[in-house]
């Protein structure tokens, strides 16, 4: 097959494509005359995720990879809820996409540790009643997963899904299985975590029905006693990598819990204090989705930062006993969150 076909031929990732167009790479041939070193300097991406891609264009010689539009179609139909229909609707659908990182920040006690756990229960949702039917992964960097609040979420997803079933099929799930099916790490500092998701392959090849990571939070390891910033940016970047390779290897959503920190002199204003996610812009825009969850007169919002689906946009939310809900008469309202803060 000819060297001059166009890269858009090969079946890559669509960000990556633009990466490659804009460093200047057009035709198979422009690839096969690069190295793996070269190009993860170009692309500013890792040599394990350059050797992918030069793979996929060796592979590729021999046939050209399709995927059809039922095969996308199936990968979009089974999504994570997360039991607020505002939620869902405002972040694509139907809840959180498989083979993504989404990104959620916010101040402590607007319910990021709950959600996590929300989800991590959700996920295990029968695939007849539109789930993902899979496992979790939660890896706790703070210390704030409670056995007890779980064990809360779970019980009141079971009694939801009981009343969604009309007690037509005996719903696959009880307390047991739930928290079976969620595989919990502690992570007390960034080496761990580092380490955690250098064997995350290993340990998701051995355990095919993963279909959700968690990290809570992404933040807490980096936001203390490290002195050396820019060996901080490129840890953060090369975590940020590595989870988009895995999210979109092993097809499971990557959930990133982030905390919020003060910005001053914003807009050319000094004086000016705002509110934005940790870990700076850098970081922040590997995140293709990032919602921003925060407090206004004691009611809970989520606001659609960026999304490569949807619009900017806000919804309400609301925490009780069973874990995330929705609110009544809950329509996606368009209003920054930063107004009034």
């Amino acid at each position: 097959m000819s060297n001059a076909r166009p890269i858009s031929s090969i079946n890559l990732n669509p960000s990556v494509q633009k990466k490659l167009r804009e460093a200047g790479y057009k035709t198979v041939q422009d690839l096969k005359e690069t190295t793996p070193v070269l190009l993860s300097k170009e692309l500013d991406i890792s040599n394990q995720e350059a050797q992918m891609i030069l793979q996929q264009v060796t592979e590729s010689g021999e046939r050209v990879s399709s995927v059809s539009v039922s095969e996308v179609a199936q990968k979009q139909k089974f999504m994570i809820t997360t039991f607020c229909h505002g939620l869902d609707m405002l972040i694509g659908g139907r809840g959180i996409a498989l083979g993504q990182i989404t990104e959620f920040c916010g101040v402590p006690g607007v319910g990021k540790t709950q959600l996590g756990i929300q989800l991590s229960v959700n996920v295990q949702i029968p695939r007849s009643m539109s789930g993902a039917e899979g496992e979790a992964i939660y890896i706790d960097t703070e210390g704030s997963f409670i056995v007890q609040r779980v064990v809360e979420i779970a019980n009141g997803t079971i009694e939801k899904l009981n009343e969604s079933s009309d007690g037509k099929n005996d719903l696959p799930l009880d307390l047991e299985t739930v928290l079976s099916r969620i595989h919990y790490f502690r992570a007390h500092d960034y080496i761990e975590l580092l380490a955690l998701i250098k064997i995350m392959d290993q340990f998701l090849k051995e355990h095919r029905t993963v279909k959700l990571i968690v990290i809570d939070s992404i933040a807490f390891p980096f936001r203390q006693n490290f002195s050396d910033m820019m060996l901080r940016t490129r840890l953060l970047n090369m975590i940020a990598q590595d989870l988009a390779i895995i999210a979109e290897s092993f097809e499971i959503a990557v959930v990133l819990l982030n905390q919020m920190t003060t910005r001053f002199g914003n807009s050319g204003n000094s004086d000016k204090v705002t509110l934005v996610p940790a870990l700076g812009d850098s970081f922040n825009n590997k995140c293709p989705n990032q919602i921003i969850l925060y407090w206004r007169e004691d009611m809970r919002f989520a606001h659609l930062v960026k999304s490569a689906s949807s619009q900017e946009a806000t919804v309400q939310y609301q925490i009780t006993t069973s874990g995330i809900r929705d609110c009544p008469s809950n329509w996606p309202i368009r209003k920054r969150y930063r107004e009034d803060d």
